[in-house]
This record gives C-alpha cells, sequence and structure tokens, in this order.
C-alpha cells in the first residue's frame, strides 16, 4: 500500500532527506567556526532523529524539560543540558537522572542555587542563563552581584559545577535587526568570559538561536552554537531569512472534507489540535496558519499558486485556495500544510510518518 492510502486522518509527515541536510549544513558551520553544535532538541523530541545528528558528530543536546530529558537518557549523549530555568520541586528527579547521564541545568536566581546546594546529592552541571535584552528570563548582563552570588553558594556544594554562561537571544524572532541582536548577543558573552574566566578557566559560552545561527558568519568567542528549529525548519523562519520553504523537513498531510466553490474555501481535517495555533500575517493583513503543499509518494512539491490556512479551529481548518488548487482538489484528497512553527506541530501529533512509511518516535507519542 502507497504512504499516501495510508493516511485517513491529520498525519505529520518528515522527509529524512531534508532533515539530514539541515543536521550536515549547521553541523558543517559549527566545525567551520571551531565551535560545537549542541541542538536544542525540542524540535525534534526523537530518539531517531537524535541516531541522525550523531551520524554528524552532535554529541550533546538540550532539553526543554526534566520530562524531555528522562526520554532522552540512554541515547548515547555525553551530556543533556534542561535549557529551562531549574523547578526547585525536580531537584529529586533531577538528582535520580543524573546517576546514570551526565546532566546540566540553568539557574537564574540565588534560591534556586541554595535549594539545589541544600540538597543535591549528585553532581550536575549548571549554567548561568543570560539576559542580554530579550527580557523573558535570566540574570541581566549587568547584574554582577546576582552571578557572584549563584557562584559564590556553588563553591560550597560538591554537586554543584559551574560551566558557563547560556544565552538565548529569542528577540531575533521579533526584531527588525537581527545582525545587531546578535553582535549584542555575542559581545555580551565575551565581556562574561572577560570578567570569570580568570576564575574558572573551563568555562564555556553558549549561544542558542536559530535565526541567528543560521544567517549569521562571525561568532567571536563564543564556544557553543545551540539552535533547535533548524532541524525542521518552518514558515516562520522563511518570514525571518533563515532558510527556504524547500529546507522545511516536515510536513501535515490532511484530508479535504467539503469544497466551496463560491466561497474558494476547502475544509480539511486539520486544526489547532494538530498544528497549534500559531499564526503569521499575510501582506494584505490576514491571517496564516500553514502553507498548502501538494503531496505526492515522494513527498511534497511548492506549487507555483498559493493557498494558505485562513482560520483553524480545534479539528477544522479553512483553506483558501487559489483557482489552480480549486480545479484540482476533490473531496476525499489529501493536502499538505506546512507549519508556521514546526516545533509545536510535532508536539502536538506526537510522531512522525516517514516517506518510506516507517513510524519515527516523538517524545510526546510515547506515554
Amino acid at each position: 500500500m502507497s504512504i499516501l492510502a495510508r493516511i485517513t486522518s491529520p498525519t505529520l509527515l518528515i522527509n529524512e532527506k531534508i532533515t539530514r541536510a539541515n543536521l550536515q549544513k549547521m553541523a558543517a558551520k559549527a566545525d567551520r567556526h571551531g565551535k560545537s553544535l549542541v541542538p536544542h532538541w525540542k524540535t525534534a523530541q526523537s530518539h531517531e532523529i537524535g541516531r541522525w545528528a550523531q551520524e554528524y558528530g552532535i554529541q550533546e543536546v538540550t532539553a526543554s524539560s526534566i520530562k524531555l530529558a528522562e526520554y532522552l537518557c540512554g541515547q548515547g549523549w555525553d551530556n543533556i543540558h534542561i535549557a529551562f530555568p531549574f523547578n526547585v520541586r525536580e531537584i529529586g528527579r533531577l538528582d535520580r537522572l543524573a546517576e546514570n547521564q551526565s546532566i546540566s541545568v540553568q539557574i537564574v536566581n540565588p534560591v534556586t542555587a541554595q535549594l539545589m546546594a541544600d540538597q543535591l546529592t549528585k553532581s550536575i552541571g549548571f549554567f548561568i542563563e543570560i539576559d542580554a535584552g530579550y527580557g523573558r528570563t535570566g540574570v541581566h548582563i549587568s547584574d554582577f552581584e546576582t552571578i557572584d552570588e549563584i557562584l559564590k553558594i556553588a563553591n560550597t556544594s560538591p554537586f554543584l559545577h559551574f560551566k558557563g554562561f547560556y544565552l538565548h537571544p529569542g528577540h531575533t524572532y521579533y526584531g527588525v535587526d537581527k545582525a545587531k541582536i546578535h553582535e549584542e548577543s555575542r559581545e555580551a558573552l565575551h565581556l562574561l568570559k572577560e570578567k570569570y574566566q580568570l576564575a574558572y578557566p573551563n568555562l564555556i559560552t553558549r549561544l542558542g538561536d536559530t535565526p541567528g545561527c543560521a544567517v549569521m558568519e562571525e561568532f567571536g568567542d563564543v564556544d557553543e552554537l545551540g539552535p533547535g528549529n533548524f532541524v525542521f525548519f518552518d514558515l516562520m523562519q522563511v518570514q525571518l531569512g533563515s532558510c527556504r520553504k524547500e529546507d522545511i523537513a516536515v510536513c501535515l498531510a490532511v484530508p479535504v472534507v467539503d469544497i466551496n466553490l463560491e466561497r474558494k474555501e476547502i475544509l480539511v481535517h486539520g486544526g489547532g489540535v494538530h498544528l497549534s495555533k500559531d499564526v503569521l500575517v499575510n501582506p494584505d493583513g490576514s491571517k496564516n496558519f500553514g502553507e498548502v503543499v501538494l503531496l505526492d509518494e515522494n513527498g511534497w512539491t511548492i506549487p507555483a499558486h498559493y493557498s494558505y490556512l485562513k482560520s483553524i479551529s480545534q479539528e477544522h481548518g479553512v483553506i483558501k485556495a487559489s483557482d489552480e488548487l480549486l480545479a484540482e482538489v476533490q473531496i476525499g484528497d489529501l493536502l499538505g500544510i506546512l507549519p508556521v512553527h514546526s516545533c509545536m506541530t510535532a508536539d502536538c501529533m506526537g510522531e512522525y510518518l516517514s516517506l518510506d512509511g516507517r513510524i519515527v518516535d516523538h517524545a510526546e507519542g510515547c506515554h
């Protein structure tokens, strides 16, 4: 039976060839600049895709939660880093995880550092997360008092080991001048390295964001690159200039359930529970929840004509269709939707279907 004939409900397709090309390209870029690539695995969340990454020399990954870190254990990673301000209610869980896996976390305040110093019984590495303008989380770049207090507390514990500074300039997703944000972030990490390297000669700095890592070619003395979304890319990254549509490695296959020729709309089974509700805005002000591509047994092709998902509810999606698409689509057909945000779409779907018919694992599908 063909791949498309097997699909009866919304299904997330993965193109292994494109995924591998994305991994290889970023790994080669990191190597070219003398950096280590430590991808954020919140995008892929997969054992199998992790094995693909390891084939390109990637030895360490980042997780978004302790739950994901647990899922990634036993997969041959040198270290798993949890890139989220550590939740002290999970210290016991972290301790158990560290029995068999090298693990590191992020600390952003002295209270967390003290509670970990008091309660840990296993060795844990930690980064201090730095805020250099994003404003979501982290110690402000100029707040040396807080940084010093965290380090002072860690020095009292045999189990807390300072690794360095982590910076995620998430405002590259919203800022107009990505190059300026990238330069400011790089400079912030350089200043911290200069200030603390004498006392901590092995400290490392890590910079993690796909728009900056995908586009920029100057990383200064940053030691590690930690992008995540580049594994799949998506329409948001296309809009940001990080990639082309041809670099997007996942696509949601959705069944056509109704066609309205008068309104030039196609109703599909595929909504917020499949794609999430991340949205872009078209030049005319209309909302775009995903772009239509044409499916075949070899994957999908990007048509010359433009159709997009104009609205979604829980299970429904309404496509604003081009005349060309309306002329060829029928009820019962499958269409492909390139996601606005591939990380969230993959998280919603919980597994992938490869183009050769294999189910590829995802952490959210393995409960």
